[in-house]
């Protein structure tokens, strides 16, 4: 399951503790280890230090601007040799929003957009995993964001399978995409001069547990 968009949501499914910094390459042009059937079957754990969500908007037509979401949580079934019964639940927190300005930052987890004291965290919850290649799948599910739950559905690739070094754990990494409308989930200020078309990129790991 080279499983390019979430194996969730996401991405991030998906998405640390340091300002967004642009990419110097795009992640698509980077190349991870082993394969498919380096795959465990199992239950993983999200690796909350790993794993990233970056939302992406157009800034006046002028510009993209981004920001990035972390400290997720959560939990993937996967077999290799079953791709379509997997399952993904993700659970990120608003709170751990960044920018590259500390001013917006704030701002964004304020009642005019996030609102992260009503609704502390955003969630993914796959509700069907349609393989499309050998490593990729689309995976449709349920977004719940600022109180607002919608279906959704995005593309994800397999990034790499090996044990990782240093926690010595079978582990996983997707990379996932989907666009969404923010005004769909009650986030609105400032569309249109602020895109309301909302590019998700997820940076997904999991350990096996």
């Amino acid at each position: 399951m080279r499983l390019t968009h979430l194996y969730a949501a996401t991405a991030a499914v998906l998405l640390l503790g340091a300002p967004v910094i642009a990419q110097m390459a795009p992640p698509e042009m980077l190349h991870g280890a082993g394969t498919v059937a380096d795959i465990k079957a199992g239950t993983y754990a999200v690796e909350p230090h790993h794993t990233q969500v970056t939302f992406s908007v157009s800034h006046f037509g002028i510009s993209p601007y981004a920001g990035t979401f972390s400290d997720a949580s959560g939990t993937l079934k996967v077999d290799p040799a079953k791709p379509a019964v997997t399952q993904l639940d993700v659970t990120l927190p608003i709170a751990s929003v960044q920018t590259t300005s500390a001013k917006l930052t704030e701002e964004l987890k304020a009642a005019d957009w996030f609102d992260a004291a009503k609704f502390p965290t955003a969630t993914f919850h796959s509700t069907k995993v349609t393989p499309l290649s050998a490593d990729a799948v689309a995976v449709d599910g349920t977004l719940t964001l600022h109180g607002v739950t919608k279906p959704v559905t995005f593309r994800a690739k397999l990034f790499g399978a090996a044990t990782n070094p240093m926690s010595k754990k079978a582990s996983i990494g997707f990379l996932g995409r989907m666009v969404i409308h923010r005004s769909d989930f009650g986030v609105s200020k400032y569309v249109p001069v602020v895109s309301d078309e909302t590019v998700l990129v997820i940076n997904a790991a999991f350990e096996l547990q």
